[in-house]
């Protein structure tokens, strides 16, 4: 598709950049057969050939309004369509880029902005989403069922392991994660100590950036990054051999430092080496001796497996495959590249619809009736926990019993 960049951004590296993504589109509607939006809606607005058709438009100089902002807002980022474009159309990173211009062209209205505003403050914020946490569970009985809905099952971390081996790697703490789901981390270090490794975490490193990045903060996120890189360098220079996260959305995250911090000299390089050695903790079990993990449990399992590691990071079946060297019965499920619509905050800024996604997914999880179900992201399990009457776990937390 021909774009003719309007004078306004024509001296823009990101617009000129989505200009070369969108010439990639070859409008053939692959796209909407696996978008989570438009299958729901079926608008033409709510799916990726649709979106790519209001930024070019914006790109152009053409008008855009409210209207253009919620077809935006209510893209997942699920990357689904990545998967299906038989022409390698990025367009991930051009919903990025053009939710980051359209940001600018088309201020917010007070109320919406102050939501993103505390989205972005609160949920990367460690202590802080603890504390509202804790605050949450002290008046539990007295909350609104939604908000009831919402605080995640309580769950104790459990005794860690001394340091007792050479080989070093350094975790990704995560920022919700860690307050909604303490059990997660902890499990990952107890399994990779089983398997000779020492899981460690650093201070001083903090939320990805990917909230601030999706909600189109692009500097924010970049100091994020920043960060976590000045945190982390250190322990790489003395031998770390990964940066594992244990939620896939942070780890494809991680992934995309060395892109986003390219033209910044005081840190590409070192942002390259970050996304070189960012591992999802996936991918390091997986590459273990998993006889040292051999699972004894009758329990069938359904995997849920979240965009960010089916979509993002290509890697749609090895959760399974873990979990099958494990000795775990797995329940059959459909529609596996469908989001559950958790999507970072866009269960909180796109509640119905999120809720209808999760219902689809549950049901495409439950069909073969199993006993848990376990996933790779704490929004996934957050959100899967919410809509299901069944126990949702991170999978390492399977491996760790």
């Amino acid at each position: 598709m021909h774009v003719e960049l309007h004078n306004r951004y024509r001296e823009l590296p990101a617009a000129r950049e989505a200009q070369d993504l969108i010439r990639a589109c070859v409008h053939c509607g692959f796209c909407t057969a696996t978008c989570p939006t438009y299958l729901e809606l079926g608008d033409e607005r709510d799916s990726p050939r649709g979106r790519i058709h209001l930024l070019m438009q914006l790109l152009e100089g053409g008008p855009v309004s409210v209207r253009t902002q919620r077809h935006l807002d209510r893209c997942l980022s699920c990357r689904s369509c990545e998967t299906t474009c038989p022409s390698g159309v990025r367009y991930g990173r051009l919903a990025d880029i053009g939710r980051g211009l359209l940001e600018q062209r088309l201020p917010r209205r007070r109320l919406n902005r102050l939501q993103r505003w505390l989205l972005r403050k609160v949920v990367p914020n460690r202590r802080l989403f603890g504390l509202l946490t804790a605050l949450g569970y002290a008046f539990r009985p007295i909350l609104p069922a939604p908000v009831k809905a919402r605080l995640p099952e309580r769950r104790r971390r459990g005794r860690l392991p001394a340091p007792r081996h050479d080989r070093r790697m350094l975790l990704l703490e995560a920022c919700a994660q860690s307050a909604a789901t303490p059990a997660t981390n902890a499990a990952a270090t107890r399994v990779l100590d089983r398997l000779g490794i020492l899981l460690e975490s650093v201070p001083g490193a903090g939320c990805c950036g990917a909230i601030s990045h999706h909600l189109a903060a692009h500097d924010e996120a970049l100091e994020h990054m920043r960060r976590n890189i000045d945190a982390w360098w250190p322990a790489i220079e003395q031998g770390a051999e990964a940066v594992v996260s244990t939620a896939s959305g942070c780890g494809l995250m991680l992934t995309e430092y060395g892109s986003l911090l390219a033209g910044d000299p005081g840190y590409a390089d070192k942002a390259a080496k970050i996304s070189g050695l960012a591992r999802d903790l996936a991918e390091v079990v997986a590459a273990e001796d998993l006889d040292l993990l051999a699972a004894s449990s009758t329990e069938r399992v359904a995997v849920h497996v979240p965009c960010t590691l089916y979509h993002g990071l290509r890697q749609p079946d090895l959760v399974q495959s873990i979990l099958r060297r494990a000795g775990f019965d797995l329940a059959e499920t459909s529609e596996p590249h469908l989001c559950c619509g958790s999507a970072g905050t866009y269960s909180i800024l796109q509640p119905d619809l999120s809720r209808r996604l999760a219902a689809r997914k549950v049901k495409a999880l439950c069909g073969d009736a199993p006993d848990v179900i376990a996933t790779a992201n704490v929004g996934c399990q957050l959100q899967l926990a919410g809509a299901s009457n069944r126990p949702v776990r991170h999978w390492i937390e399977l491996l760790d019993r």
